[in-house]
């Protein structure tokens, strides 16, 4: 097994990877430009509450007291409020099923988008955090908060490809995907995450997938795979994969209920997509599940 990162490797490693490297398909190049040219303000307006900027979704119950009177002048001022909140709970639970993480880790999010859960990564362990993104919007705009935050030196974002990640064999704690593995082929994506992986270290993933009982993907599927030009992945598909590839699941949680009312809220507001009909009626039919799978690497 290769020496874990140190913090002058760390340094090191970045110097050394400054360049953008070309996607290594046309489909790839097509998500690039697809993020690049993204500014939706349902992703903007929800992190300017805090500066934590995701590109996930929320769980949790609403605290309606919180939102008031829907006839306050205030009131979707609170309601985006409250969408971010639940975002950011949904960050928390994943890490909540990271492990022990260590101030000398380093830990990797794999399509970190404008990098939040990385920001928050930090603040909770203390470590080092490498985000991948094919993205050169995203990095750059995830690398300028890092800096205003002074953690630059310990939080950085990369235009990089996860199928091909800028990591030594076995040097990283703990790496995960949040609503960002349907954009790969999943034995692909584990391989490479097996691969940078330390013996023992944690995978997480939160993800929308299909759900295999319901037959094959419902309408609603097929329109959330339009919306965001991605191929969702079936239920059975993630824990085949991760079998094949040396990532042994400790932990399957149904979040499904959990982030309807998410759903739900988001539905109400001024910063509806289009796509709120699809994730809340396929959600109530069965046929889509969100799940948060945590596997060690073994």
């Amino acid at each position: 097994m290769d020496a874990p990162v140190t913090s002058t490797e760390h340094t090191t490693v970045q110097a050394a990877t400054a360049f953008i490297p070309s996607p290594a398909s046309p489909y790839q190049g097509d998500i690039a430009r697809y993020w690049d040219q993204e500014a939706r303000p349902v992703n903007l307006r929800l992190g300017d509450v805090d500066g934590l900027y995701h590109h996930h979704y929320g769980i949790g119950e609403v605290d309606r007291s919180a939102l008031g009177d829907s006839a306050d002048s205030e009131y979707e001022k609170k309601l985006i409020a409250e969408l971010h909140r639940l975002e950011s709970a949904q960050a928390e639970v994943l890490m909540d099923h990271l492990g022990q993480i260590g101030s000398d880790d380093t830990l990797v999010d794999a399509g970190c988008g404008r990098g939040g859960s990385m920001v928050m990564a930090h603040q909770r362990f203390g470590c080092h955090v490498e985000g991948v993104t094919l993205s050169a919007k995203q990095a750059e705009f995830a690398n300028r908060r890092a800096r205003e935050l002074r953690i630059d030196d310990h939080v950085h974002a990369r235009v990089r490809n996860m199928l091909d990640m800028p990591f030594g064999t076995g040097q990283i704690a703990g790496s995960w995907n949040n609503e960002s593995t349907m954009y790969v082929d999943l034995h692909d994506l584990f391989s490479e995450h097996s691969r940078v992986l330390e013996v023992g270290g944690r995978y997480v993933t939160i993800t929308g997938c299909w759900n295999p009982r319901y037959g094959q993907p419902s309408k609603w599927v097929s329109q959330i795979n339009a919306h965001f030009e991605c191929n969702i992945h079936s239920r059975r598909e993630y824990l085949r994969a991760m079998a094949d590839n040396r990532l042994v699941p400790q932990t399957v949680v149904d979040l499904t209920a959990a982030t309807l009312p998410y759903w739900e809220l988001r539905a109400t507001s001024s910063l509806v997509t289009g796509i709120e009909e699809a994730f809340i009626n396929s959600y109530k039919d069965g046929s889509f599940q969100y799940l948060l799978i945590a596997a060690d690497r073994v």
